[in-house]
């Protein structure tokens, strides 16, 4: 019993103590859990803070020249307070329906991989439904990872608004000139935000001097700043970056404090105004006028777009946080005091600007916050307008440009040499030109407006096709909001000939350079697609038919997939010889934002191990950094030899389990075989021992072009999975099949580094486009004289690619489309 007894209390004692420790993990699983979600929301408030002086610069500066634009022209501030409560009340369910319920609670989650913006929404579209252009896309695109496809088991059959879409070309032309026509709206805005805003706030200086100096003071010292601001572009903004969110931070708290004193001080029941009934009351007195200022009204909400533009900066729950909490409230009192201030002083229309409600005591820091302010609005603008037209030349919309990287930790942060003092020079051309805000106002409101309805359109667009949504819900939100933003873009387009022509004008133009770019891009493909030359050709290639192998590798460019191109037929009809080592390289773009290092070359080969000849494609996303290597031709050798030890180690499995030897033969002769290759999925001494962890993303079966589709053969993916691969040279345990396997690794590896050491030629095809005979007039302008002129005026795609000028060989090409 003793005994027992003892046992008894050692057991109690024994859960006790497991009880106290259980106790204790449980307790210490919290504390981890309660940490984890404490840096959590750390690190979502720090996103939302840095977001203030990336996304909201150029929305918090609105309130700089609303009012001013609103007034100067079609209505009057009259005794009765009813134009300034009407825009008010017009001012607040502006920003609360279109930033706040449009943008924020469900714009932002049509985001493409975090990414957002025109090209997100578009990109969104084409992996959904078969509308793209791109004449190059291949069923191996959708085995990245990034490729997501919104699509629920139970959702498979394909709604009638996508298959109207899939059936007539025409809107797919359709679709790409509404996605062009956005692009180039916005960066009309990156042209007019930086003179609008650096106007409005130098413009305080009104109050400091005399009028005869004022009016020649004003434009000099805008044209100042913005030649400064355009001149240090090439610095990047990482080095002052750090200063742009405190300086929109101030200035938010400084126009939210101004809003509250001018509210207690002046009208504490200005908070009536922003009933929709002062919205009736107010176009029922002004009509037609009322009708017209709206064009000024809906300057209230430039910059709204970047909420959406810049989303993959940061995140949706940090913008979210940023505009609710913060950037709302603030403009909303921004707005009521200023209302609140004007409705005690009844001053006429022209003395009608933000400054007039700044307490003179305050007016001089005010001012210095403000340009301040305007100038990390227009940075920030300046900075998305580079972004969006490198997204354009990746897809082949847009002429090659110079694109610099300024910073090698922040990703993204581009500058365009060209770009920047064309910007330059027509943002100074507009201050002098227009050298007020009312003609200024209406061509930024023109603009963003366009901007606003191209969204709209596409991501009504999405929520059927991607969101597979019932289509009314589409509908009702297409015409919600198309209803509000058509509104206020018919009151801009009646403003014509008073600004608005301006970036009608401008569109056109880059719309059409864009456009006709597009259309002679995919032309050349197609000729290079009916032109290409038969595997069998290459392979008859030989000392035969004179054909010499010379040292060296040859990388051959081409915009193929698949085949031989034209251009290297070209080469060797002209010099019969080629190199010992041949690759065909293809730099094509995926509609992903950004293709993962790992899954960016898919190799193959050419014919037989003998021949020595490959395949490489090199897939690059909309947002991808192009050529982001030191050196594009040691990552290419690296990249080939991984390929073949993958290769020959896939022979090996298979003639384990095969006995046939005919198996190889038969596969190696194909050009179909590719492998996704990742950046390092090998270490070690070649062909002795390698042992890592082997990481085929996909192996495919064909991936030829969807647009030769007597070519197609369907993709065959593996599961990336996790594989260690060892083996070593062992005359003992090896069999005679193993050991000559890797007799032919070792030369066919020796030959690839002995070509590298040899020296490596680029072979690029330089071509002339012009129109076939008999061929309409705005064809044969279009491509004989617009896109050769642009050829002719913009990068290579030797300065593209980073082609060393000594081992370029160029081969003429005339392409009859």
């Amino acid at each position: 019993m003793c005994r027992s007894a003892d046992n008894c209390v050692q057991k109690q004692k024994l859960a006790v103590k497991i009880k106290e420790q259980l106790s204790w993990i449980l307790n210490m699983g919290s504390v981890g859990m309660l940490q984890r979600l404490k840096d959590s929301w750390k690190t979502i408030l720090i996103l939302a803070y840095q977001s203030l002086g990336v996304v909201y610069g150029d929305l918090g500066i609105s309130p700089l020249y609303v009012y001013k634009s609103t007034f100067a022209e079609d209505i009057q501030h009259s005794e009765t307070n009813e134009e300034i409560y009407g825009v008010l009340s017009f001012v607040f369910w502006t920003l609360t329906l279109v930033p706040l319920f449009k943008y924020v609670f469900i714009v932002l989650r049509a985001d493409d991989n975090g990414e957002g913006g025109t090209f997100a929404l578009y990109s969104l579209i084409c992996r959904h439904a078969k509308v793209s252009l791109l004449p190059n896309r291949q069923a191996a695109d959708e085995a990245v990872s990034t490729y997501k496809m919104e699509q629920p088991p139970e959702k498979n059959n394909s709604s009638r608004v996508k298959i109207y879409l899939e059936k007539h070309k025409f809107l797919h032309t359709a679709l790409l000139i509404l996605v062009l026509l956005g692009t180039c709206m916005v960066i009309g805005d990156g042209l007019l935000t930086p003179a609008i805003s650096v106007f409005s706030a130098v413009s305080g200086l009104e109050f400091f001097m005399s009028k005869e100096h004022h009016h020649y003071a004003v434009v000099p010292i805008t044209c100042i700043i913005i030649v400064c601001l355009f001149a240090l572009q090439h610095y990047g903004t990482h080095r002052v970056g750090f200063l742009f969110a405190p300086v929109v931070l101030i200035w938010l708290l400084c126009i939210s404090a101004l809003g509250l004193y001018n509210i207690l001080h002046w009208n504490p029941r200005i908070y009536e105004a922003l009933s929709p009934y002062y919205m009736f009351k107010f176009l029922k007195k002004t009509r037609k006028r009322g009708w017209m200022s709206l064009g000024g009204i809906l300057l209230c909400i430039t910059g709204s777009e970047a909420m959406f533009a810049d989303l993959g900066h940061f995140s949706y729950v940090a913008i979210q946080i940023a505009f609710t909490l913060l950037v709302y409230p603030a403009l909303i009192l921004a707005y009521m005091g200023q209302a609140a201030y004007l409705s005690h002083h009844h001053q006429s229309s022209y003395e009608i600007s933000f400054y007039v409600s700044v307490p003179e005591s305050v007016r001089w820091p005010v001012l210095i916050i403000a340009i301040l302010a305007s100038v990390v609005g227009s940075q920030a603008i300046i900075s998305g307008t580079f972004s969006i037209i490198n997204q354009s030349q990746s897809l082949g919309c847009f002429p090659r440009v110079k694109v610099v990287h300024t910073s090698d930790k922040i990703h993204g942060q581009i500058y365009i040499p060209e770009i920047n003092w064309m910007l330059m020079v027509l943002c100074i051309a507009v201050t002098i030109g227009f050298r007020d805000t009312k003609h200024m106002g209406n061509a930024s409101g023109l603009a963003v407006m366009t901007v606003m309805l191209v969204t709209t359109c596409l991501t009504s667009l999405v929520i059927i096709l991607c969101w597979h949504k019932p289509p009314i819900l589409a509908l009702a939100f297409l015409l919600f909001f198309g209803f509000v933003e058509l509104l206020y873009f018919s009151a801009s387009l009646t403003k014509f000939r008073e600004g608005a022509w301006l970036p009608i004008l401008l569109a056109l133009f880059l719309t059409t350079i864009m456009f006709v770019w597009h259309y002679a891009t995919i032309e050349k493909y197609e000729y290079d697609l009916h032109n290409k030359v038969s595997l069998e050709w290459l392979l008859a290639l030989g000392p035969s038919l004179g054909i010499a192998r010379v040292p060296g590798i040859g990388l051959v460019f081409t915009d193929l997939t698949s085949g031989i191109p034209a251009n290297f037929s070209r080469f060797v009809t002209n010099l019969p010889a080629f190199h010992r080592i041949l690759v065909f390289v293809c730099v094509k773009s995926v509609p992903v934002p950004y293709v993962p290092p790992a899954e960016r070359y898919l190799v193959g080969r050419v014919g037989p191990p003998g021949h020595r000849s490959y395949r490489c494609i090199v897939r690059y996303g909309y947002r991808d950094v192009h050529q982001d290597v030191d050196s594009f031709e040691s990552e290419l050798v690296d990249r080939l030899a991984d390929f073949i030890r993958y290769d020959w180690y896939k022979t090996d499995e298979t003639n384990s389990c095969i006995e046939d030897g005919t198996a190889r033969s038969n596969e190696s002769s194909s050009d179909y075989r590719l492998a996704v290759i990742g950046t390092v999925p090998f270490a070690g001494i070649p062909a002795y021992e390698i042992e890592e962890t082997l990481q085929p993303a996909s192996v495919s079966g064909g991936f030829t072009s969807v647009e030769s589709v007597t070519d197609v053969i369907e993709m065959q993916p593996v599961n990336v999975v996790q594989r260690r691969v060892r083996f070593a040279i062992d005359d003992e345990s090896d069999t005679d099949a193993h050991s000559e396997i890797n007799v032919q690794l070792r030369e066919e590896l020796e030959d690839l580094f002995a070509a590298q050491q040899a020296g490596t030629a680029f072979i690029l095809g330089h071509s002339h486009v012009k129109a076939k005979q008999g061929s309409s007039f705005l064809k044969r302008l279009a491509i004989n004289f617009g896109y050769n002129f642009l050829r002719r005026n913009c990068r290579g795609p030797d300065v593209a690619l980073k082609v060393p000028p000594v081992s370029l060989l160029e081969v003429g090409m005339v392409y009859v489309v």
